[in-house]
């Protein structure tokens, strides 16, 4: 693993910057996880060895966006690649940072990192240089729909932040979509902070091609009668990591999360959360979705933190699983940490395979077995989809991950 080598030995990155150096000197003494630990322990580590085996790309490589832009009412933006971002229309502004604002608020957040359970954002942020560091200021009303694009590039380790203020009253859609390439390893780090009355609408769309690999970290900062909802999607990688961080501040705030992630052949894809409530009525709905085929692993561990404070919270987490393979594996844990007395809060988990009387009812009307499954699995696929800001002419996810999946 060449890159925890350089960080052992402070060889990582010449010319750091002083988040970089905050990052590594956290990362120095213990380069890696504990593998012990819970947020760790089923990790496949030979996979994860192998997303540390790329060297770091220091290289501006040409993407091109898939999907044309088919209406000028989206704003397309790629980190990496978009020097200065300036929006101001009549109703709405969209306003790159400044590199003062940008530092102290990514410092503030690093100060509390815990070397373990924030691992792979303290590895993104001593990774990232600064072209690849995108911040964002966003207000208004009527902003038109946008759409954020990271991509790897073959034969290295691609890192990317991004760090987004919605300010008071702000109402958005953001589709994040991030790209994997053959043999390749991407870092995505991504940073909301919503004010007060705010409200994001955030879809997270992560696809793979063979021997790709990702960790995908999202903090959430959520102030009172903020809203935010999030539907996300990974499939196609070799070995995938999203780690879902929300805070409510204050309280008062929703928080609405379906996500799902998908594994074939040999593949592991795991999404850890940790929701934090900070005070008094907090709303929370998740389900978490995990299809598991051929001999690949999927995980999911959520986790529900309800202080003293956190009075009238009601919070509730599904793990909804679909085995289609007797040497495929599913691991899940949902839980609940509450210390308050009076919430109304619930977790649960489900696995199961496909219903063999609903596909022989289909076989007697003359529907192939495999017609039949994909009837069956766009069923269960379409209550996360559906949830994902994206219009379908141009993203039509449910066609991609029953045909290309």
């Amino acid at each position: 693993m060449e890159i925890i080598e350089k960080i052992k030995t402070n060889q990582l990155v010449e010319n750091q910057t002083e988040i970089q150096k905050i990052c590594l000197d956290k990362l120095k003494s213990s380069p890696l996880p504990n593998p012990k630990s819970e947020l760790w322990r089923l990790s496949n580590k030979s996979k994860f060895s192998n997303f540390l085996d790329y060297s770091v790309n220091k290289k501006d490589l040409k993407f091109d966006t898939p999907y044309p832009k088919n209406s000028q009412n989206t704003i397309r933006l790629i980190i990496g690649e978009n020097c200065q971002i300036q929006f101001i229309e009549e109703n709405y502004s969209i306003q790159q940072l400044s590199e003062v604002e940008l530092d102290k608020y990514i410092k503030e957040q690093i100060s509390c990192f815990d070397q373990n359970e924030n691992w792979s954002d303290l590895l993104n942020l001593s990774l990232s240089c600064k072209k690849n560091i995108l911040g964002l200021k966003i207000n208004g009303s009527k902003i038109p729909p946008i759409e954020i694009f990271s991509h790897a590039s073959s034969n290295s380790l691609n890192a990317k932040t991004l760090v987004i203020f919605l300010e008071k009253n702000c109402d958005i859609e953001l589709l994040q979509v991030n790209l994997g390439k053959e043999e390749s390893s991407l870092s995505q780090s991504t940073f909301f902070f919503l004010e007060e009355n705010s409200s994001l609408n955030h879809g997270v769309v992560s696809y793979g091609k063979n021997g790709s690999n990702l960790l995908n970290s999202l903090n959430v900062i959520q102030q009172k009668n903020s809203e935010y909802n999030l539907g996300s999607l990974h499939f196609k990688f070799n070995y995938a990591r999203f780690e879902i961080n929300i805070k409510q501040s204050e309280g008062n705030a929703k928080t609405n999360i379906k996500s799902m992630q998908i594994t074939k052949k040999d593949e592991q894809i795991s999404t850890y959360t940790k929701i934090n409530f900070n005070g008094p009525n907090g709303f929370l709905d998740q389900i978490n979705k995990s299809l598991a085929d051929d001999k690949s692993h999927a995980i999911f561990e959520g986790s529900i933190i309800v202080p003293k404070i956190a009075q009238k919270t009601d919070a509730s987490q599904l793990s909804r699983n679909l085995l289609l393979s007797d040497l495929a594996q599913i691991d899940t844990k949902p839980q609940l940490e509450i210390i308050a007395d009076d919430v109304k809060c619930k977790h649960g988990a489900t696995i199961s395979q496909l219903n063999e009387e609903e596909l022989f009812y289909m076989r007697t009307r003359g529907i192939t077995l495999a017609e039949a499954s994909k009837l069956q699995l766009s069923s269960y696929f379409q209550e996360i989809i559906s949830f994902i800001p994206v219009t379908k002419d141009r993203w039509n996810l449910l066609d991609k991950i029953l045909n290309e999946n």
